[in-house]
């Protein structure tokens, strides 16, 4: 069990960043805000100006703050981390930012071979489309397109998924229980149609992540086709020899 350092037995620098993040996490900086400057830092704790520039670049490491030059140091929008599987809703939870999916379309589509095959279905099945636009911080994070079965899934409708997380819903209301993932991870360019739904420049990279995500029962229910802002999330990858 780790041992909790005191805040006097703690490094100065250690002190300077731990004030900053409750800060954050508390809400009383967000995203944008502008942190205080290195000398700032170093009258307030009475530290050097080497101590107080550590303490920054240490966060600026983390991507918890970004130094812009000329302008100063402020915090930085928060990375989505996928190194679990969670939905978006859980993921974004917790840092202090709203949280909001704007629903394109949801329909049913039988011309869809390959994304049926994934599920396990004959090519011809009527799969139930979800597009939509993932914001968090009112600014848009990802576009992503779930496939799944239309007879399994039958009565999910427009209004329940634009509340909360989609898995919390097909837990609750369809009883399935959600066990893993299969990943496919690349990176593409977005085209027209992306770039004015994500609201970015053209030259920023799209991370695509296609899943399939099967029930405890080994079934593939889920196909996900995803498209976030490689600025924006973070794939954390443990590999063993």
């Amino acid at each position: 069990m780790p041992v909790a350092i005191s805040p006097e037995r703690m490094p100065a620098y250690k002190r300077i960043q731990e004030t900053i993040l409750k800060r954050i996490e508390t809400g009383q900086l967000r995203p944008g805000e502008p942190v205080c400057s290195e000398r700032e830092l170093a009258r307030i704790h009475g530290v050097s100006l080497m101590t107080a520039r550590h303490a920054l670049a240490g966060l600026e490491r983390e991507g918890r703050v970004e130094r812009r030059r000329g302008a100063g140091t402020f915090v930085a929008m928060p990375k989505v981390h996928f190194n679990k599987l969670m939905s978006y809703t859980e993921q974004m939870a917790g840092r202090n930012l709203a949280i909001s999916s704007k629903v394109l379309s949801l329909k049913i589509v039988q011309d869809e071979p390959e994304v049926a095959l994934r599920l396990s279905l004959p090519a011809t099945a009527r799969l139930l489309k979800l597009e939509r636009i993932r914001e968090a911080g009112n600014e848009p994070f990802a576009l992503e397109t779930c496939y799944l079965s239309a007879a399994e899934f039958a009565g999910l409708h427009r209004d329940s998924v634009k509340r909360g997380s989609l898995f919390s819903l097909l837990e609750r209301d369809f009883g399935l229980e959600i066990a893993h993932a299969d990943e496919e991870i690349d990176a593409t360019q977005p085209d027209p149609a992306m770039v004015r739904l994500l609201a970015i420049p053209r030259d920023v990279p799209l991370l695509r992540i296609r899943q399939v995500i099967y029930s405890k029962q080994g079934k593939p229910s889920i196909y996900v086709l995803g498209l976030y802002r490689a600025d924006r999330h973070i794939v954390h990858i443990r590999r063993f020899r």
